[in-house]
């Protein structure tokens, strides 16, 4: 019973990340283009404070209970998981918080499209995490 509670709270997490990615990547990113160049690095700087309240905790929430699972359902569905999360923090912290950090300078075009082409990755990692821990559950 108790290794429920945590599986089901890994699926809701993942679940929930998988669903803001797609909203992230799909609407957000790409209405990046569309804002004023006078008024866009108020306005990134705007979005990645207040995105950064949502996915942190989330993220973290996200990455403790996956370890939790490893560590007391070893097994290769479990050790999967695990190297999914870990994937997602790589490239977040090696493509997207770049990105980001290049972004609150100033608007780029081609900067823009580096982040939204790298995000894709995130958005296939979130999928395939959210399957793998559906797959531990059932």
């Amino acid at each position: 019973m108790g290794y429920l509670v945590l599986f089901y709270s890994n699926l809701i997490v993942s679940a929930m990340l998988f669903g803001l990615i797609l909203v992230i990547h799909f609407v957000h990113y790409k209405s990046f283009h569309f804002i004023d160049t006078e008024k866009f690095v108020e306005f990134h700087n705007f979005h990645t404070t207040n995105i950064s309240y949502l996915v942190i905790p989330l993220m973290i929430i996200e990455a403790f209970t996956s370890i939790l699972i490893c560590f007391f359902y070893y097994g290769f569905l479990p050790l999967i998981n695990l190297i999914l999360v870990l994937s997602i923090w790589l490239v977040t912290f090696s493509f997207q918080v770049p990105s980001h950090k290049i972004l609150s300078n100033g608007k780029s075009d081609n900067e823009i499209n580096h982040l939204i082409d790298k995000n894709l990755i995130r958005v296939f990692l979130w999928l395939f995490k959210t399957v793998a821990i559906l797959l531990i559950i059932l």
